[in-house]
């Protein structure tokens, strides 16, 4: 009877140090919001850390970089997800608010430019065209497919794209407008991607913008276009494109921000240190472009710095 009572306390005591061992003994919160964008690699990010830190909740949102911007000054999350870098406004908050943080680069990502797939008279866009129909002078002037090259039907065109407060809308416009934040008013927004597939995918009309995971998941229900800059061939975005830098001006790193305070957390430590070693395979698997191992490890020893630094100090580089 002793021999059995301590067989079952050694291997009560042996799946105890199993099942700790998935955890390591971590548990509380991580609160992640932010871009629309950058969402599908940290959501995939976080469901693969569930499975190693199941005592860990870990919640992603989705404001958009400039909203996730607002509640990480406020204090409500540990980490942005951004797909675009700070503004400099946001800097100013941030220091008045006293939140330091670092920026860490996760993978890369080119805008899609779509239609519905009904429209065969497209194939591609000019840089100059994508401005002609979205810079601001454009609202009530530019309104028909035919303005914007000869041959084209006349019938008006509908345009749809991320809202404002998007990082995807900034870098869009900033790309093609030439200023960040500056377009035409008179399209249907969200911040929510799949809501703006579904409007391209039932209007025969319609012209979008989005980042290319969005297309990749949605192939079957949009037309990808080319995009032409200058005096060279269209090109489409892809991970090779994206990653050779020929799919210009629209290909952009994606960023995750983490403030000083929640680096000081292990749960959030442990999460940004699993990020960094499993964004370049679930990133590729997602459709975004993984950087190179050694631009990984940069970040890495970035973040451990940030993390050990004796004294908080912003870091942006």
């Amino acid at each position: 009877m002793r021999l059995y009572f301590a067989i079952a306390i050694f291997l009560g005591m042996l799946l105890a140090s199993c099942s700790g061992n998935n955890s390591d003994g971590l548990d509380g919160e991580v609160k992640i919001d932010g871009s629309s964008t950058v969402f599908p690699i940290t959501e995939a990010v976080a469901e693969e850390f569930r499975s190693e830190a199941p005592n860990v909740r870990v919640t992603v949102g989705v404001s958009g970089t400039g909203g996730g911007f607002q509640k990480f000054i406020r204090g409500e999350t540990d980490i942005n997800n951004a797909s675009r870098e700070i503004k400099p406004s946001e800097i100013a908050e941030a220091e008045e608010a006293g939140v330091d943080y670092v920026r860490l680069s996760v993978a890369y990502d080119g805008l899609a430019v779509v239609v519905n797939p009904e429209n065969d008279w497209v194939d591609h866009f000019t840089v100059e065209e994508l401005k002609e129909i979205w810079e601001p002078t454009a609202q009530g002037n530019i309104t028909r497919w035919n303005q914007i090259r000869d041959g084209w039907p006349d019938e008006e065109f509908h345009l749809y794209g991320p809202g404002v407060a998007s990082g995807t809308y900034d870098y869009f416009t900033e790309a093609i407008v030439g200023e960040s934040g500056s377009s035409r008013g008179d399209f249907t927004a969200s911040e929510d991607d799949n809501v703006l597939v579904q409007g391209i995918a039932t209007d025969k009309y319609a012209i979008g913008f989005f980042g290319l995971a969005y297309f990749e998941e949605n192939a079957d229900r949009l037309k990808l276009l080319g995009v032409k800059d200058g005096e060279g061939e269209p090109v489409e975005p892809s991970l090779e494109t994206v990653s050779n830098n020929t799919y210009t001006p629209l290909s952009r790193p994606l960023f995750i921000y983490i403030s000083e305070s929640a680096a000081q957390k292990k749960q959030v430590q442990e999460f940004v240190n699993f990020y960094l070693n499993n964004a370049p395979e679930l990133s590729k698997d997602i459709g975004y472009v993984p950087m190179p191992d050694s631009a990984y490890q940069r970040q890495k020893n970035k973040f451990q710095e940030f993390v050990g630094a004796d004294s908080t100090a912003t870091s942006e580089n």
